[in-house]
């Protein structure tokens, strides 16, 4: 079974990536480069997903994307 998470990816000031999966609380992982962070987030989400379901946690929270004009 695959499952499909939304992820954000962004650069730090040091040009590290830094990618999160909102939809599970502390999931977050980086990379050197894109490539490198999308597999380590890949990575990171399965971990989490497995440490939720062996404690009886909720293996997501409900999350939006909304687009917020300022």
């Amino acid at each position: 079974m695959h499952m499909k998470f939304l992820t954000t990816l962004e650069r730090d000031e040091d040009g590290i990536w830094i990618a999160q999966c909102p939809s599970i609380p502390g999931c977050v992982s980086q990379g050197t480069t894109h490539d490198e962070a999308i597999a380590n987030i890949r990575e990171a989400i399965a971990a989490c997903l497995e440490v939720r379901a062996e404690r009886g946690m909720p293996l997501t929270i409900e999350t939006q994307q909304v687009e917020v004009a300022v």
